[in-house]
């Protein structure tokens, strides 16, 4: 059974720290394109950092040289560290696995087919 549960996120004031973690099941998470996407209530979900299979990462203009994203495969789990946190972070964090056509890219844009967990609300305070 596919599982993926995120955790870590809250509330924090501008410039502080989060630590989200994704642990999966049922498959392994270097299968595919794998990474962390946030959304917004009335807004599209966009791509935060994701790795391909190979290891390689790509970030969101937004979030580069705040965000890390990083992977445990003994532990199969998925990590973003985010720090300098804005407002603008604002956001429900969810990580996913595409099984989709971009399954073998780095693409950042979400998956239209793949596994997904929860998500994780991360709330930036000004």
């Amino acid at each position: 059974q596919v599982q993926l549960v995120e955790s870590g996120g809250g509330s924090v004031q501008a410039g502080g720290s989060l630590r989200l973690s994704c642990v999966a099941s049922g498959y392994n998470i270097n299968d595919y394109r794998t990474g962390w996407f946030r959304q917004v209530p009335g807004r599209e979900r966009e791509g935060v950092a994701v790795y391909d299979r190979y290891g390689a990462t790509r970030y969101a203009d937004s979030v580069k040289g705040r965000f890390t994203i990083s992977r445990d495969l003994h532990k199969n789990s998925l990590y973003l560290q985010m720090n300098s946190l804005k407002p603008e972070d604002t956001a429900m964090y969810y990580c996913a696995t595409d099984r989709g056509h971009l399954r073998w890219s780095l693409a950042l844009q979400p998956p239209e087919d793949g596994y997904w967990g929860q998500g994780t609300q991360v709330t930036v305070s000004s």
